[in-house]
């Protein structure tokens, strides 16, 4: 079965995301029932780090909110943070406190490898998501199916 795909739609224009569900599949399923709940629909990015990453997904708009329950850490060795366009949870001091919050990495920081769950890719958009600012608007985000493997 193919990956799905993550529609992302912001007030700076749309983004793919390749979902690792095959190799992330407790991160992944977390995220696809936030977006299947609309969770997402409407909050903004709170947080840029220039060269570093663009984080959103806070229901509160500061980066101290969450979806009232957490997953646990799960890091795959082969899902890196090596390049921009990489998609993780973000969360707090303790491994197994992910949420709702996630980050897409605007360039590579391998430093963060084993320690925030990678659960996805950037596959159309990555000049929009370096476009993106704190305070830009995730207007929804929705599922497709992924093309399939050739």
């Amino acid at each position: 079965m193919a990956n799905r795909v993550a529609l992302l739609e912001t007030n700076k224009g749309n983004i793919r995301i390749e979902l690792f569900e095959d190799k992330a599949p407790i991160t992944s399923q977390n995220f696809v029932s936030l977006v299947e709940d609309k969770f997402y629909d409407g909050l903004t990015f709170h947080r840029y780090e220039p060269n570093f990453v663009i984080q959103g997904g806070c229901p509160i708009g500061n980066g101290t909110g969450d979806a009232k329950r957490t997953i646990p850490l799960e890091v795959v060795p082969e899902l890196k943070h090596d390049k921009a366009g990489m998609v993780a949870m973000a969360r707090s001091q303790h491994p197994d406190s992910a949420s709702c919050q996630f980050y897409i990495t605007l360039a590579p920081a391998g430093f963060l490898d084993m320690k925030y769950a990678v659960f996805g890719t950037v596959i159309d958009g990555l000049g929009v998501v370096q476009e993106l600012r704190a305070g830009d608007r995730i207007v929804k985000i929705s599922m497709e199916e992924a093309e399939p493997a050739a």
